[in-house]
């Protein structure tokens, strides 16, 4: 009887850890699987705290399409968290803050693939570039 007891109690005690949401929403990101760009923008997401999901595919346009990503906005690798759409190679901490503002905005975009940004980093080079909600 205490044995059962005991189970119960631990059971208890160790459910809302397992039950318990994280703090950020999963990552779902559509690239291909032999871009190695990509693979380190999903690296970069786990290093930063994020859930991923990783969907190779070898056509992302159909996702592209899905989502809504604007004509010319779009680069090698797309992505969904929060209702929000992330295109490319987005810095973690814009996308926290998307997450945390929470604006009226389809979601965010770096477009093409820029040297410097997650996952196209260069042996420290790092060339401005600007982000669009």
């Amino acid at each position: 009887m205490k044995i059962a007891i005991l189970r119960v109690l631990l059971i208890a005690a160790v459910s809302p850890v397992v039950w318990a949401a994280p703090d950020t929403p999963v990552v779902d990101v559509y690239k291909s699987p032999t871009c190695g760009c990509c693979s380190k923008w999903v690296d970069h997401l786990k290093a930063n705290g994020f859930t991923v999901r990783s969907h190779n595919t070898h056509d992302v346009a159909p996702y592209k399409a899905r989502l809504g990503v604007p004509f010319g906005y779009g680069s090698c690798h797309t992505a969904q968290v929060g209702g929000y759409l992330v295109e490319g190679h987005v810095p973690a901490k814009e996308i926290k803050r998307l997450l945390k503002e929470k604006p009226s905005a389809r979601g965010l975009t770096v477009p093409g693939m820029v040297t410097g940004s997650p996952g196209m980093e260069a042996g420290g080079r790092k060339v401005a570039y600007a982000f669009f909600s």
